[in-house]
């Protein structure tokens, strides 16, 4: 069910245990080859993927948020953020929109990697407020972890993890539209992934990690691999949402 098409008798009419999902994304720099709308563009065809599948009709999807948490990527012309701490804020409002009418099932989808700690955070500090409530269930999943690694089904893969305008986000590109990709992928260079002193955290910016602005070997990417990451993680989320819809209030 999409949000947008329902007037609010519609969706005060929906029961309090369906889940209502929020898709985050970013529009930042992805490197000198890729479109600063790439994180918005691949969560926006994950979800529009997941939403052919049954369990859609059972969800309310409200529309994708392309304003993130993209402060590390901001040497680079074109990228906008939100600092993290108005970000997450932002997406407590999101989910207290529809908790203060009772309903009690939050499910954030992020598309990038910034996002995931004040997600995360955000979820925590609202779970204070609704602590005595134990039907309320707030999630937050990244689409290229709900079902594990793409390497270990789809041949050909040269990454082990979603970088930053990589093999990965190229190969959707191109599957999606690839008159986004400018200039001669073969040529792009790899940018190694680095260890960024783990298992610790380190904090960064691109800059200390990328002068292009990618990483990962963009060089590698496919459309057919794009098209296979695709139902790949549309598998996976759809998976993910059937977990929410079928929640029993345990410890799942």
């Amino acid at each position: 069910m999409e949000l947008t098409d329902l007037a609010w008798p519609a969706v005060a009419a929906l029961p309090r245990t369906t889940p209502v999902v929020f898709p985050v994304a970013a529009l930042e720099q992805h490197g000198r080859h890729m479109p600063v709308f790439t994180d918005s563009l691949l969560l926006g065809e994950v979800i529009r993927r997941v939403k052919q599948t049954p369990v859609a009709g059972r969800c309310l999807f409200a529309p994708l948020q392309w304003f993130g948490n993209s402060h590390h990527h901001t040497d680079f012309p074109g990228t906008l953020s939100a600092s993290p701490r108005v970000y997450l804020e932002l997406l407590k409002d999101f989910a207290n929109n529809f908790l203060v009418h009772g309903f009690t099932r939050m499910v954030f989808v992020n598309g990038h990697g910034g996002n995931i700690v004040p997600l995360q955070q955000a979820l925590y500090e609202l779970k204070q407020d609704y602590r005595q409530n134990r039907d309320v269930l707030l999630l937050s999943i990244t689409y290229w972890d709900a079902a594990g690694s793409p390497g270990d089904v789809i041949p050909g893969l040269t990454q082990t993890q979603m970088g930053h305008g990589c093999e990965w986000e190229t190969s959707m590109i191109l599957r999606l539209n690839p008159s986004l990709v400018v200039g001669d992928i073969a040529a792009v260079p790899e940018v190694p992934f680095g260890k960024g002193f783990a298992p610790g955290s380190r904090a960064w910016v691109m800059p200390d990690r990328s002068e292009p602005g990618h990483i990962g070997n963009p060089s590698a990417a496919t459309p057919e691999k794009g098209e296979s990451l695709f139902e790949f993680f549309a598998t996976g989320l759809t998976g993910y949402l059937e977990r929410a819809v079928g929640w029993d209030g345990g410890w799942d």
